[in-house]
């Protein structure tokens, strides 16, 4: 272990890395289970965590995120766009082109699924608010990259207006395509992003859907300047 590391802190956050849409809730089994930790060590950690409002445990004995959780959602999601502002670009997409629509940022070495408007089909590309991906993967990890000055090499997935396309990245069976949505002054906010199965969401179709996923990215824009 590095000496800048702590390992007491980092057994703590896999307890909170455990927890899921999926499964907003597991018994002390299935956490021992999931993140590796003796149950004796994951009880003393939890009694910790408690205190400070990250784990809550019902009657049943039953673990969850507490309210401490939600409270610094909050305070990340405070320094981008709102929600009321994103999620009407985000029906559009999902109306315009039946795909998953959602809108990335990024967090060190991740991207984070900011807001997502999940697309109708049974079979989608299904993605939770919250849930990180890698950076260095899918068309909304080389927009965050690029962007933010980071090298990645090769620019011919990008089109001339900074839109970039991944085909099989995070997926083999998934493509997407995104778009950077900047402030007036520049910098950049996240990426707006299409992602779906790589038999609907083909070159035609994602050059149908890019003037729109462009128009609307800079809409988006427009929107952050009047916050």
């Amino acid at each position: 272990m590095s000496a800048n590391r702590t390992e007491s802190v980092e057994r703590a956050l896999s307890i909170l890395n455990a927890f899921s849409t999926q499964r907003p809730e597991m018994t002390l089994a299935e956490l021992a289970e999931e993140t590796g930790l003796h149950k004796s060590t994951i009880l003393r950690l939890t009694n910790s965590m408690d205190i400070f409002g990250f784990i809550q445990r019902d009657a049943s004995g039953r673990f969850s995120v507490g309210p401490s959780v939600w409270r610094l959602g909050l305070i990340f999601r405070r320094d981008f766009l709102r929600r009321s502002d994103v999620a009407p670009a985000l029906k559009m997409l999902v109306e315009a082109t039946g795909e998953t629509a959602s809108f990335y940022v990024k967090a060190g070495q991740d991207r984070v699924c900011l807001y997502r408007e999940n697309s109708p089909n049974l079979l989608r590309f299904h993605v939770e608010e919250g849930m990180r991906l890698k950076l260095s993967t899918g068309a909304s990890g080389m927009v965050l990259r690029h962007f933010s000055g980071e090298p990645i090499g090769d620019l011919s997935a990008f089109n001339k207006n900074g839109t970039a396309t991944s085909v099989g990245q995070t997926n083999p069976n998934i493509s997407s395509i995104a778009a950077p949505v900047f402030s007036p002054d520049g910098d950049l906010l996240g990426a707006l992003t299409v992602s779906g199965l790589s038999d609907r969401l083909n070159e035609q179709a994602r050059e149908a859907v890019t003037p729109l996923l462009e128009r609307l990215a800079r809409t988006l824009a427009r929107k952050e300047s009047s916050i």
